[in-house]
């Protein structure tokens, strides 16, 4: 950490008035070993997970969920004397809760949205932005964080935000040119620190933080942001306020990055570029997000001057704290008096993150919820667990996601036929010239088991409600159709492909199926017109489309074609080839959820005729060991029924899922 004076009027006030100190110092004689520890407090990806409780299964989640988290952050001010406590972003969106808070019965300008009230009850110390912040637009975002913004669009004027500082330093009004949040602030707090010889002092300690976003948010949130703003990248923006904020002689400088890990080679536009923040000198904390995961952790082992057991990223603590409130992310920083600065003793410095559970998928485990944060959200909890109960139908099949990944489709179909519907009606009606092209849906399976066993859609046959709805499409995307050809459907189609790790049939050993670097929520899953695809997994990634027909008819490279996705997809996010946002031919001002909900309401005794027909299977392979994965345990039958006889559970794993393999040859 670089020397900085300290501002020796206040230390000697806080010298003076301190109660605890057993000795008194001159400002200017606080001596050389004097220590103090900070313990540095993170969470991040709340995603509107206030309590745990899963809305679609409608029951209690003790893996999840902010109360839980608050019952650590409880105990590391009970263990560390001195703490901070700061939010990575990922924080109002995520949940039936939030979107009933920002859509459905949007919270009036004087009331705190819930997640920020039950982060308020705890007491933090200050927060950035994520991505997801800016999914329900900016007059949005500007009311529920109480912060004014010269944005076109966005009515001035103050509205109930969190009681904490949030600061984001590389998005711009096109306006002015301004950041639209304060880019960093000054925290002060006393803190007790040690003179070598034991006695006890508490001293002024002043903590700088400066805020970033992901900068791939113009492409994934297009429609919301531009034209109003603009953004720079993490390093650009750091490198521009850090000469303010030295000049305020801070102690720390704590970056809040919503932002995981990247070595590949510097760009503004990089989505996760902790690992090259971390190297702009003046940085001496780094807080990081986005990427739901843990750091430290073994996903990040063996990358370049990253420390993935104590928590170093080119020799600066850092951290992240998993996702969806099942993790606490803890710096315990050793600071050691040099002169007139605090020095980061590394030697005795270490990140950690702790879980809400130590088993994973077991509830015993887990620590018990604070008792003071349901009840601050209890009514707003009532009213969105009883509009998602309201019915829209019913349905003769069970759509569940559980093998959607080895091509069972139920879940999908649903959400293709919904997107088909919708782009066949509104198309002609601005685009004549397109009437008569073949119209295709891509879907993906948004809960494929990445948050545990429980995290699959499984929409049992029965009554349909909005809770159904909002199980089929986890997110609030809005519908987008892009105009491509055969070349261009074949490219989306492989980049989809690369869910799946190659697969040696000669190999005699076990060997996964899916390759779990590429998100689920990536892996898009094409239907309709007569659109048929075989995937071959035992060829190299992008040559893995082996056989593409429309109608029975292998598809021509400039065979055109319209193709149904989300705002996300159509504008470049995932970096799908030639999506990029300028071959969009339908930005739908609806939601997909809205858009699928309806489309139920039109199907009110829905069967298994009303789906598009599987449209792809996996190309023969007779392979001599075992091909697995890993999904939730005792879904066997759920495979058989449809269809799926090639799939066998093997094992339990002790944790709610289960290995299976697949049989490639059938």
């Amino acid at each position: 950490m670089s020397p900085r004076p300290v501002r020796l009027a206040a230390l000697a006030a806080a010298l003076l008035l301190a109660g605890c100190a057993r000795q008194a110092f001159r400002p200017d004689q606080l001596p050389d070993g004097a220590r103090a520890d900070v313990a540095i407090l993170e969470t991040t990806d709340l995603h509107a997970n206030v309590l745990g409780y899963d809305y679609y299964k409608q029951k209690a989640d003790p893996t999840l969920g902010f109360e839980r988290t608050v019952t650590l952050i409880r105990r590391a001010r009970e263990q560390f004397t001195n703490t901070f406590l700061f939010d990575a972003g990922d924080t109002i969106q995520g949940t039936v809760l939030a979107d009933y808070q920002a859509q459905v019965k949007p919270v009036p300008c004087g009331e705190e949205l819930a997640i920020y009230r039950a982060m308020d009850a705890v007491g933090y110390d200050g927060g950035t932005v994520g991505n997801h912040e800016f999914n329900y637009g900016l007059p949005f975002l500007s009311q529920v964080t109480g912060t004014p913004m010269n944005v076109d669009g966005v009515t001035a004027g103050h509205c109930a935000g969190p009681r904490y500082p949030l600061v984001l330093s590389n998005v711009l009004s096109t306006r002015d040119g301004k950041p639209i949040f304060k880019p960093w602030t000054i925290v002060q707090r006393r803190i007790a620190a040690y003179t070598p010889d034991g006695s006890q002092l508490s001293v002024p300690l002043k903590v700088a933080i400066i805020g970033f976003a992901p900068p791939p948010i113009m492409d994934w949130d297009q429609r919301n942001l531009q034209g109003k703003v603009t953004v720079t990248g993490v390093v650009e923006a750091a490198k521009k306020y850090l000469p303010e904020i030295e000049a305020q002689h801070p102690d720390l400088v704590v970056a809040i990055l919503h932002g995981g890990l990247d070595t590949a080679p510097y760009t503004p536009a990089m989505e996760n570029g902790g690992w090259y923040l971390a190297g702009v000198p003046g940085i001496d904390v780094l807080l990081l997000g986005h990427s739901h995961t843990d750091f430290p952790g073994p996903r990040f082992a063996r990358m370049q001057d990253v420390d993935d057991t104590r928590g170093f990223v080119r020799g600066v603590p850092a951290v992240m704290g998993g996702f969806f409130g099942k993790d606490l992310g803890v710096i315990k920083l050793a600071l050691t008096r040099r002169g007139d600065h605090w020095s980061i003793d590394k030697d005795q410095t270490r990140s950690q993150v702790w879980p809400i559970c130590t088993k994973p998928g077991d509830a015993a485990s887990c620590v018990p919820a604070d008792p003071a944060i349901a009840p601050l959200v209890g009514k707003v909890q009532q009213a969105a667990v009883d509009y998602v109960n309201t019915p829209i139908g019913s349905s003769h099949v069970r759509l569940s996601s559980y093998f959607a990944d080895e091509g069972d489709m139920t879940a999908l179909a649903a959400v293709n036929a919904a997107q088909l519907d919708y782009v066949r009606r509104e198309l002609p009606k601005t685009h004549p010239e397109l009437a008569h092209v073949p119209v295709l849906s891509a879907a993906a399976a948004f809960r494929t088991g990445f948050g545990g066993p429980d995290d699959y859609t499984d929409v049992m046959p029965g009554p349909l409600t909005l809770r159904s709805a909002a199980d089929l499409y986890f997110y609030p995307n809005t519908l987008a159709a892009v105009r491509t050809d055969g070349a261009g459907v074949k490219a989306w189609l492989e980049k989809s492909a690369e869910r799946f790790r190659q697969v040696d049939p000669t190999q005699a050993g076990p060997q996964p199926l899916i390759n779990t670097h590429f998100p689920g929520f990536n892996f898009d899953q094409l239907q309709g017109a007569g659109l048929r695809y075989v995937i071959d997994v035992s060829k190299p990634a992008g040559q893995r489309i082996v056989a593409l027909t429309l109608d029975g008819k292998p598809v021509a490279p400039d065979q055109p074609f319209v193709v149904v996705t989300n705002n996300y997809r159509a504008s470049g996010g995932g970096r799908f080839p030639g999506l990029d946002g300028k071959s969009i031919v339908l930005a739908a001002p609806d939601g997909t959820r809205e858009i699928l909900a309806a489309w139920l309401r039109r199907h009110p005794d829905l069967e298994a005729k009303d789906l598009p027909a599987r449209s792809w299977r996996f190309a023969p392979l007779k392979t001599r060991g075992p091909v697995t994965f890993t999904a939730a345990s005792g879904k066997q039958d759920v495979a058989r029924a449809d269809g799926f006889d090639g799939i066998r559970q093997l094992k339990e794993n002790g944790d709610g899922t289960a290995t299976y393999t697949i049989d490639l040859s059938r």
